[in-house]
């Protein structure tokens, strides 16, 4: 049973050291992290990666991606509006003021945009199949990047994302385990994509680098 002593010194804990001694983010409560002298994105960065390049394929990575979309899924968690991620999110969303939510989106839509591990090994098969449902779709599927580009704000990068963080959006908008879409888009195009087409769009996104392109050309 915790001692006072030792609860004390939980609540002076540094998110870090709470990651290191395998506390769930779940079960941290609010006011556990002291956060004195720490930039507003630093929370984030200990998961996301301080330059939004997550090395763990169950963060995603928020480097280059746009501040309006990063804005809004923080909003969802901190408001259960998405809750997909096991509450990981809503607990921290729950330790950063309302008003350094913005700062942190800025921060990460600054940095580099993430390129594709150049060890990554590429399937041709599936990168082309993916390759066709997201620039061409297909009978009663629109193209995926007919809404993912430059033009949309509320829609996200996808290119050099983790191929495993994409899949498990796709099934958790396909099973309704994610349900912060507007007008149920994503929920309706996951419904019609099997799981070997979620695979190979996956796999073509997180060995794709085309963001600059777009933008150069927006």
């Amino acid at each position: 049973m915790p001692t006072p002593a030792s609860m004390q010194a939980t609540s002076r804990t540094s998110p870090a050291l709470l990651l290191f001694l395998g506390f769930s983010m779940q079960s941290v409560n609010a006011g556990m992290i002291d956060k004195e002298g720490m930039a507003p994105w630093e929370i984030c960065g200990l998961c996301h990666g301080l330059d939004g390049n997550s090395r763990m394929a169950k963060f995603p990575k928020l480097a280059g991606q746009k501040a309006s979309y990063i804005e809004a899924q923080f909003n969802a968690f901190r408001h259960q509006l998405r809750t997909n991620d096991g509450g990981q999110m809503q607990a921290i969303t729950e330790e950063v003021e309302p008003e350094d939510i913005r700062i942190i989106a800025e921060y990460f839509s600054r940095q580099p945009a993430p390129q594709p591990t150049e060890d990554t090994a590429i399937d041709s098969d599936l990168y082309r199949q993916g390759e066709r449902l997201y620039t061409q779709g297909r009978e009663s599927l629109p193209a995926c990047n007919s809404c993912h580009d430059a033009s949309r704000s509320d829609t996200p990068w996808l290119d050099a994302q983790h191929a495993e963080y994409i899949e498990k959006q796709l099934r958790d908008f396909r099973n309704a385990d994610r349900h912060n879409d507007a007008e149920n888009t994503m929920r309706n195009v996951a419904s019609t994509l099997s799981e070997q087409e979620q695979k190979a769009v996956a796999h073509y996104l997180s060995r794709s680098a085309f963001r600059q392109t777009e933008m150069e050309q927006k």
